[in-house]
């Protein structure tokens, strides 16, 4: 079955309207599409859908071609998957995230090709959220550090508490144990390829200390311009890509943003 049919199922629709192709995911992982449909009413809708395939070749636009790079970006995409089904319901309207419709994989024929993975969305454009930029104003800086504030209360705990003593083993459950793109831990390869500095050298004392904060959250982890996406005005925004998102200190997130 191929994805228009599963939208077709899911949505009962009685037609795929159109497909549009948004962007490639990085190194080759597969495409994020927005489908249009026709709704039984015989109104038109559109979706989002991630769709995720291993490429049987890393192409790495930087060169990190490793398997241990390979390995993190299909957990990531794992981590994303369990976001957006366990997590994402607990964001308001002061941290709008999509809503998640349903997650399928569809088998390919060819035995060689690995499986896709398919992260069905809301279409935020539909709601509004139709503005992307590349530099902030200051206004649309503000905007995002609130939906950081309110997305980091929504999860926030203390770590010294009893209830979370109990449930420390296993939070934030299914996602990153500690979240961002850049941790030190899964940058083995750049951190080793960094010129020596103050930073190289205080480094793992700052993750040590980071790491260990008393009050912590989960994080965004890739909390950078391009996953924001605007009203007009800059009257809300929204924001997408969970893929490293995990527990750690808000301020993580804020200093990746600024």
């Amino acid at each position: 079955m191929t994805i228009q049919q599963q939208l077709l199922t899911l949505f009962n629709a009685s037609a795929i309207t159109s497909t549009e192709t948004l962007q490639a995911l990085w190194s080759g992982y597969g495409s994020i599409d927005r489908y249009g449909l026709r709704l039984p009413t015989g109104a038109v809708t559109s979706v989002v859908v991630k769709a995720i395939q291993a490429p049987t070749q890393n192409h790495h636009p930087r060169g990190w071609n490793t398997d241990r790079s390979h390995q993190r970006k299909l957990h990531s995409y794992q981590v994303e998957q369990e976001w957006y089904q366990q997590w994402a319901q607990h964001c308001d309207n002061h941290c709008k995230v999509a809503k998640h419709f349903a997650t399928f994989e569809l088998l390919s024929e060819d035995v060689n090709t690995p499986p896709t993975t398919a992260i069905v969305l809301e279409d935020l454009d539909l709601l509004g959220f139709n503005q992307r930029a590349s530099n902030l104003s200051i206004e649309q800086t503000k905007l995002c550090l609130k939906w950081l504030a309110h997305f980091h209360a929504c999860f926030m705990v203390d770590t010294t508490s009893q209830a979370h003593q109990k449930n420390i083993s296993n939070w934030p459950r299914d996602l990153w144990p500690i979240g961002c793109y850049w941790r030190l831990q899964t940058r083995p390869d750049e951190f080793k390829t960094m010129a020596n500095s103050e930073l190289k050298i205080h480094a793992h004392e700052i993750d040590r200390r980071l790491n260990s904060c008393r009050f912590k959250t989960i994080v965004h982890g890739d909390a950078k311009v391009a996953n924001f996406c605007f009203k007009a005005h800059d009257s809300e925004v929204a924001a997408v890509d969970f893929q490293y998102v995990g527990g750690g200190c808000g301020m993580k997130d804020v200093a990746y943003f600024l």
